[in-house]
């Protein structure tokens, strides 16, 4: 038999190889989707009964009768309140934090000036400093500034930490990003912000749009911040009114679930919809870096 060829029983083995290992593939993907869809189904099902419901029927049968009375007393209590204050900060943080990572990521992507090695060493270094070792210092700035108190106080700390990671993504996809496309818009008369902006920026789109969904969702679960430098509860943020429905009905688990279902639905809808970007960003970094 030549080298390099197999024969009908090495074929065969290989063949039954291939079946043993993607059978557990399958398994493994089967526990680790039930692993974590069991506390959503959970957290569903038991958002539709009464306060004492789950002690008498059980916590994974379906509720009898369905009880929706749980959303809407949530809805009426000033839930879209705190949704929308959620909105404005984490659209503001993210629309900033992009700006600001992919202005500071193209130059240390690109350009060569002595600094850029340290300054990129310093970025990196930040990604170590604990976030909520700031908190007191932050506090003391906000009064300071006249920003406690307001949503504004939450969106600088939201963009200062999540640049020091997301510059380092950015830097790192940028690089693979070929230098002759910038080349060939330079000899069609392009300057470097034109290069920046008409073929640097809408080549990243992916990159941008995986950090936008990673962070989006940090900034959306944050509460140490908001708990610190938010009083006024016209002006709380969704985890904040967690807090609150859970000291006004600590009893109530159902209502308590009801306002965890509301609040990571807005998250998960927009991780379904752009999680081919997601997908693809991650790809690309992996890829090409």
């Amino acid at each position: 038999m030549e080298k390099g060829y197999l024969d009908d029983s090495d074929f065969r083995k290989a063949k039954i190889k291939s079946k043993i290992a993607w059978t557990i593939a399958i398994l493994f993907a089967c526990v680790q989707v039930a692993l974590t869809l069991t506390p959503f189904f959970f957290m569903i099902i038991n958002s539709f009964r009464k306060q004492f419901d789950m002690l008498q029927q059980g916590v994974f049968h379906l509720p009898d009768p369905w009880y929706f009375k749980n959303y809407v007393d949530v809805v009426t209590h000033g839930f879209f309140s705190y949704f929308f204050n959620s909105v404005i900060v984490v659209a503001v943080s993210l629309v900033l934090m992009l700006a600001i990572s992919s202005f500071a990521a193209y130059p240390l992507a690109r350009m060569k000036f002595k600094l850029n090695p340290y300054i990129y060493a310093l970025i990196v270094a930040m990604m170590s400093v604990p976030m909520h070792v700031t908190l007191i210092p932050i506090f003391k700035l906000t009064q300071t500034f006249g920003l406690y108190d307001s949503l504004w106080s939450l969106i600088g700390p939201y963009v200062a930490f999540a640049l020091p990671m997301s510059v380092f993504i950015l830097t790192a996809f940028m690089k693979t990003i070929p230098k002759e496309i910038e080349e060939s818009a330079e000899i069609d008369g392009c300057n470097r912000y034109q290069n920046f902006f008409k073929m640097i920026l809408p080549l990243s789109k992916s990159g941008l749009s995986t950090l936008a969904i990673y962070n989006g969702v940090s900034m959306w679960n944050e509460f140490a911040f908001a708990n610190t430098l938010i009083i006024t509860p016209a002006k709380k943020t969704l985890p904040l009114a967690l807090g609150q429905f859970k000291g006004e009905h600590s009893l109530d688990i159902p209502i308590i679930l009801a306002v965890l279902t509301l609040s990571v639905l807005p998250m998960i809808t927009l991780f379904i919809i752009f999680q081919d970007k997601l997908v693809k960003g991650m790809m690309a970094g992996a890829v090409k870096g």
